[in-house]
């Protein structure tokens, strides 16, 4: 934004220069400092906002989580996965990055119209294959294709891999992704238009001590569209505060009804003497404080929480709740 002068700092400007106390080229340097001009690629514009792109960065790394928990059971052998950047191109852009031959997981992301795109490197695939049947993890020729087999095998583990996005987009929308199709060729497949802006989440994946492969997950924004909003901070925190608050609400009415705590109805009080109770026998009255009609005490634990009234229910001694009452119980 440009800063407008007033006609006094123009006119004492124009003084200044004509009588020589400004240079042009210092004003032209303060005019170059305040006027800051930003480039904007109109093929490339910025769908995603910086707090879209975090708030998808703080969800996948539950999905980082997730899946090296997986793979390092499944495959018996110390892998993990990380994270390393959260950015948005052209779909485009994405494709010629992208080697090849390479491993396209295409699939759905239902509700959600469109397809998402998972792709694994030769450098993964590949040490993971070895893995599942039997090897320690060890790569030979980089370059080449995945057979049948291998393709089918990679289906299996690509399937498994994806059901860990239900979890990661269980706070934005019920998410059930659904395989289409395993593809080895990204040039033959244009699924969105080359100006399409996509998000693009790269993670590494360290399988033993030196080999390295990576994962790019790729979202178009066109199929994010429907929950964008919900990816700002602020709908985030008021999502998991309302929900958070009815789920809480739930989980300790639960557990109360699991609780025991010891409840005393208290008839009454009364003062007698030691010989008196030592020569009590089964029929003998104990006049109490308490008026046959008057509220006996209730405490829950040792605090004084109600009034109620004696009665009967069938043949068994009962009690019935009538008034609430705050304050301390004086057993004096």
């Amino acid at each position: 934004m440009q800063e407008i002068l007033s006609q006094g700092e123009i006119d004492a400007l124009l003084d200044a220069l004509n009588t020589g106390n400004i240079p042009v080229e210092e004003i032209e340097t303060t005019t170059s400092q305040k006027t800051k001009i930003k480039s904007y690629d109109f093929r490339r514009p910025n769908k995603f906002s910086k707090e879209h792109l975090r708030t998808l960065e703080t969800l996948h790394n539950i999905f980082a989580r997730h899946a090296t928990s997986f793979l390092s059971g499944y495959l018996r052998s110390n892998i993990n996965i990380e994270l390393v950047s959260v950015s948005q191109i052209i779909f485009d852009e994405f494709i010629r990055s992208i080697p090849t031959p390479t491993v396209l997981a295409i699939f759905d992301l239902l509700p959600l119209n469109g397809s998402v795109i998972l792709e694994a490197n030769n450098a993964f695939i590949f040490p993971v294959i070895d893995l599942m049947f039997g090897g320690n993890g060890s790569v030979g020729d980089l370059n080449r294709e995945l057979t049948d087999i291998e393709i089918q095998v990679t289906q299996k583990i690509m399937a498994k891999i994806l059901e860990y996005l239900i979890p990661t987009w269980q706070d934005i929308f019920e998410a059930k992704p659904e395989m289409r199709s395993i593809e080895t060729n990204p040039r033959l497949h244009q699924l969105y238009s080359p100006n399409e802006v996509v998000a693009i989440l790269t993670f590494t994946v360290s399988l033993g001590e030196n080999d390295q492969g990576m994962i790019n997950l790729c979202y178009p924004f066109i199929m994010l569209d429907p929950v964008i909003t919900k990816l700002s901070v602020r709908q985030q925190f008021i999502r998991q505060f309302s929900s958070s608050k009815k789920d809480n609400y739930a989980n300790i009415l639960h557990w109360l009804n699991y609780c025991e705590i010891e409840i005393t109805a208290v008839l009454g009080a009364a003062q007698i003497t030691v010989n008196d109770l030592l020569q009590l026998e089964q029929g003998d009255v104990i006049v109490l404080d308490k008026n046959i009609n008057s509220d006996i005490n209730v405490l829950v634990g040792e605090d004084l929480k109600f009034g109620a009234q004696v009665g009967l229910v069938g043949d068994n001694l009962a009690i019935q709740i009538v008034s609430l009452i705050e304050g301390e119980f004086n057993n004096d």
